[in-house]
């Protein structure tokens, strides 16, 4: 296999052993200052004191509803006292916003900035600046969450439908999903679908396919028990390998690694007719000027969207691409959107085909697919709309033109291009040896990939220019301008071996929809975002309670480092000695990230809270392999967990049990105890969660773990609910062995309308060995022969870490103390809620003394018989006053779950709690039959503008309580839903999820 290589083994080791082993604690002591100087020369405000919302007056007024004086005697009795933190964190006094800046942008530097021409599936790019503030730096944005309410999520919703349609246009396909993590993961799950279409345990991958994604898929392969064979597709007898009809899927690149272009329809017919289904990773710029894998009669393409203007960010996040045909929609993986219509007859948009089907189907489920990559997704397909067909077409000629003739002048100089036909990317044996390329190359600060059998490959990019092409020839020894070159040769000579004399020209149309072809100047571009901006609500308007998904603030001095080229422009496979500044911020991020645990060891690869889930599920049953017990396969499960942990689990190759819930909404110990005494044997973990999904401390958890270890079995904890554990108490105090982190929870990374989402998974030391590895950059090297990795699960060593920055400066500002009191102020919060709205809805499940953790459960289920009113009205109606639901019908159905988190100030909780309290109220008045109970403003909500300022009124109530119910929600600060409400039936039963084509009158 060809592999990219990274330097000198004894610089890795060493980049990775400095990554990895942790300096003393810097203890500064802080002089006491006299009162009259502290008047002269008062401290700035610390950013705490920005991040959590009730001022400290306020605080004591909540306390004090709750019965409490201080936020410490609130915490004893909210957190058992078996398992709570007895002292302060160990980590860095806090940094105010200046210093820290200071900081990032000091780490930052030390990553050096070369030019990388490696390729393998990343690329640099021209990130439109108006995009790049608009988008990527605006919260109204980037704190939007998943759209599982459509009304309020229009914008977000028709950013991803335009993705959708940009991906089918170019790939040719019928259908696509709304992004997945990346290319490497978008292939695990082509192979995936291949097997569950024909239940064949044997897959097929090019040796042609980038490194990264044969690891992936070769990971995935061994948990569920796939045979892989590796095979050149062009030289190797398909035929035999096909013949005995057991093949379920063939996976080939194209333009494959090496940049070549061939003809894969002669395959795919020969796999069509052995019932094979046929799957193409593909480069979507490529596609502007080369034939479309549908025209190779391909069953499914994937890839990645990155170089449509989204940074390399060593490594991502970037949104991945998968399309298939019609026929496979039903299996295909992730969030998909439809355009459907709502209550008023009008096009609308919604997730399509129940979307979050792992929660339904749990270990049946399609895949743990969760999180997407919803706002890199939105920038790729802006980036299509701000160039449009003919300035994609036209950025794709200018790479391949710059290929042409830097093949040509490298021919000059003696040496070999091995292929004729390429868009951009050459592979060549040079003259001289490799060794010398490689000091060339560093003299000019260029990055090239290096090949084990001393080839060199070579990647353009748009951000290529003349000077950048002269300086690779000379490191190729030719001796000269490529304008004189160009000048000498001619363009004839040149483009001989162009795409366009070739039969790969593309000559079907693309992006033939207006969104692609009227956008084109800055005034229209950034009208057109604003107004899908305007569509939606997110933390820019008001709270999103959304129980589970711990939607908090994310600070603008959080956001700013993620925008420093040093941190957006490093190709991930650099050498290690080029990416020393993300070394140094990886290390303070697992130091803290240990400390705040109580793990050992953090792999932050990972890149989506439930890969986190797969990753530690893997690890787990690596460990119990190695010690020889690898028959252990039992994973126990509550069944109030989050539905990615037994869809997790059956990834991993795991059975899961599912384990009972009391009525307390704990775990229930006597049918724990059953399970575990029934399947000792053969018990591989608990997946277990905490505080409960629930939202209640549960007292046995140390018990539960034990439980579990006396029986040979290991405890995964879903760390979703972390943010009510910081400071508080550490999961591998108590007994865990393994968390992933929801970094876009806890640790403050925004939510992105559904991405991107970091999942990196924390670990005790006996499991540090079998975390992932990977087979370009290594981030298990320093641990030798010890290490005994899985595999790979995300494309980048380090997962997405051009966001790390965030949550990195989020722990450096907040400091141990503000981090502690952040925790206790969520779950005051939560609790002061609870109990405002005690008297109007019940609180379904609460802990000790009365009290919930960061997030509670109102039960609203009566309402159906008194009322007829359900959880979803409700839902829809706080639309009217300006707020997104809160989670809906889960972990109970028929339910609300609400999590305020620390950021919302008491205004705020109030307004909610007034909201939900007015609302009450028209039940109530449905209940004394003064409602009509079908024809009401809830069953009526949303209520559109176009609704309440329409000619026609006939409805028994007014206009100003459809649209002003309450004294806070007046014209000023009105938030519009923009349709009414979704009808979800007829969007199944009519399925659309491109935008309608408009083809060019010639």
């Amino acid at each position: 296999m060809a592999m990219h290589r990274v330097g000198g083994r004894t610089l890795v080791l060493q980049s990775l052993r400095a990554f990895r082993v942790f300096g003393k604690r810097s203890c500064s002591v802080v002089s006491q200052s006299s009162s009259a100087f502290e008047k002269l020369f008062p401290k700035r405000a610390e950013f705490q004191s920005r991040h959590i919302g009730p001022r400290e007056h306020d605080q004591i007024e909540m306390l004090d509803l709750l019965g409490f004086k201080t936020l410490d005697e609130m915490t004893d009795h909210a957190v058992p006292d078996n398992i709570r933190l007895k002292r302060d964190l160990n980590i860095d006094e806090p940094l105010v916003e200046s210093a820290l800046l200071k900081r990032i942008r000091a780490i930052g530097r030390e990553n050096k900035m070369w030019r990388s021409y490696i390729g393998m599936g990343y690329h640099n790019c021209h990130v439109p600046h108006s995009i790049m503030r608009n988008m990527f730096e605006n919260p109204g944005w980037t704190t939007q969450y998943t759209p599982y309410q459509p009304e309020v999520a229009q914008g977000r919703l028709e950013g991803l439908l335009n993705f959708q349609t940009m991906v089918c246009d170019l790939t040719g396909m019928e259908v696509a999903n709304a992004s997945l993590l990346d290319e490497g993961t978008a292939a695990a799950e082509a192979m995936s679908l291949c097997y569950r279409h024909n239940k064949r345990r044997r897959i097929v991958l090019s040796t042609k396919l980038h490194p990264q994604t044969i690891s992936i898929v070769q990971t995935r392969a061994e948990a569920q028990g796939l045979d892989v064979v590796m095979t050149d597709l062009a030289n190797d007898n398909v035929d035999a390998i096909l013949e005995n009809r057991d093949v379920s899927g063939i996976l080939f690149q194209y333009p494959d690694t090496d940049g070549c272009i061939k003809d894969f329809s002669e395959l795919s017919a020969k796999a069509h007719e052995n019932g094979t289904l046929v799957v193409c990773a593909t480069d979507l710029l490529a596609l502007t000027i080369i034939r479309p894998p549908s025209e190779f009669d391909v069953d499914i393409a994937v890839g990645s969207t990155q170089r449509f203007g989204v940074p390399l960010g060593y490594g991502g996040p970037h949104a991945g691409f998968f399309a298939c045909h019609q026929s496979l929609v039903r299996l295909m993986p992730g969030r998909m959107i439809g355009v459907t219509r709502d209550s008023g007859g009008h096009d609308a948009y919604r997730l399509a085909l129940q979307t979050r089907e792992q929660h339904i189907r749990r270990d049946k489920a399609t895949s743990n697919i969760c999180t997407a990559q919803a706002l890199l997704a939105n920038m790729a397909a802006m980036y299509a709309v701000y160039h449009g067909p003919k300035g994609l077409k036209r950025i794709a000629s200018r790479i391949h033109n710059q290929a042409l003739v830097l093949a040509t002048g490298i021919r000059e100089a003696g040496n070999d291009v091995k292929e004729d036909l390429f868009f951009d990317t050459l592979c060549v044996v040079p003259a001289m040896q490799q060794s010398e390329i490689q000091l060339r190359a560093r003299q000019k600060e260029i990055n090239l990939r290096y090949f084990t059998d001393e080839r060199v490959g070579i990647s353009l990019d748009e951000t290529v220019t003349t000077s950048d092409i002269d300086d690779i020839l000379w490191v190729f020894g030719y001796i000269g301008k490529s304008e004189q070159l160009v000048e000498r040769c001619g363009l004839d000579m040149i483009q001989s071996k162009s795409i366009k004399s070739s039969p790969f020209l593309r000559t079907s149309h693309y992006l033939s929809h207006p969104v692609f072809n009227s956008h084109h100047s800055e005034s229209r571009i950034v009208r057109y975002m604003k107004s899908l901006e305007n569509k939606d609500i997110s933390l820019v308007h008001s709270m999103i309670p959304l129980g589970s998904c711990t939607m908090k603030l994310t600070s603008t001095t959080e956001m700013m480092g993620c925008s420093f080229p040093e941190f957006t422009e490093l190709h991930p496979f650099v050498p290690l000695e080029q990416s020393i500044g993300y070394l140094q911020l990886f290390r303070e991020l697992e130091e803290d990230l240990c400390e705040i645990t109580g793990y050992d060891r953090i792999s932050f690869q990972p890149n989506s809270g439930a890969q986190g889930e797969y990753a530690g599920l893997r690890a787990i049953k690596s460990y119990l392999e190695a010690r020889d017990e690898g028959h252990r396969n039992i994973c126990l499960i509550p069944t109030s967990a989050h539905g990615t942990n037994p869809a997790s689990a059956q990834m991993a190759g795991m059975k899961v049990e599912p384990i009972n819930v009391a009525r307390d909404g704990s775990i229930d110990m006597k049918h724990l105890q059953a399970k575990v005494e029934k399947h000792k044997k053969n018990l591989a973990c608990l997946m277990i969660t905490y505080p409960s999904t629930n939202g209640v401390f549960e007292e046995t958890i140390g018990d539960v773990c034990q439980m579990v270890h006396d029986n040979g079995g290991q405890v995964y904890l879903d760390g979703a609910n972390m943010n009510a554990q910081v400071g508080l108490c550490r999961p591998g105090d108590y007994g865990s062995d393994v968390s992933h982190l929801n970094l876009h929870k806890t640790f403050c990374i925004p939510h992105g309308g559904g991405g991107p989402g970091m999942g990196p998974i924390g670990v005790k030391d006996h499991l540090a060995p079998f975390l992932p590895s990977h087979p370009v950059i290594n981030p298990m090297a320093d641990l030798g022969r010890a290490a005994k990795s899985f595999g790979v699960v995300s494309a980048a060593p380090f997962g997405s870490s051009a966001i790390l920055p965030i949550s990195w400066a989020y722990i450096k500002m907040m400091g141990p103390r503000g981090l502690r009191k952040a925790t206790q102020v969520a779950i005051l919060n939560a609790n002061y809620m609870s109990r405002r709205l005690e008297g109007h809805y019940p609180t379904l499940y609460k802990g000790r003394d009365g009290l919930v953790a960061h997030e509670f459960i109102l039960d609203v289920r009566d309402l159906k018989k008194t009322a007829n009113i359900e959880a979803v009205d409700i839902a829809k109606r706080l639309m009217d006053y300006g707020f997104h639901a809160p989670t809906m019908s889960w972990p109970v159905q028929g339910t609300l779950m609400v999590e305020p988190t620390e950021s919302e100030d008491k205004a705020e909780l109030d307004r909610f709690c007034d909201a939900m309290i007015s609302i009450r109220q028209e039940i109530k008045s449905i209940e004394e039959g003064k409602m009509d109970i079908r024809t009401n403003p809830l069953k009526m909500a949303p209520h559109t503008q176009e609704c309440v300022i329409s000619s026609e009124w006939n409805r028994p109530y007014s206009r100003e309580q459809a649209a002003f119910p309450a004294l806070f929600v007046r014209p000023e600060n009105k938030v519009w839903p923009r349709v009414g409400r979704i009808d979800d039936i007829y969007g199944d039963k009519h399925l659309v999820c491109t935008c309608p084509p408009i083809l060019p009158a010639d």
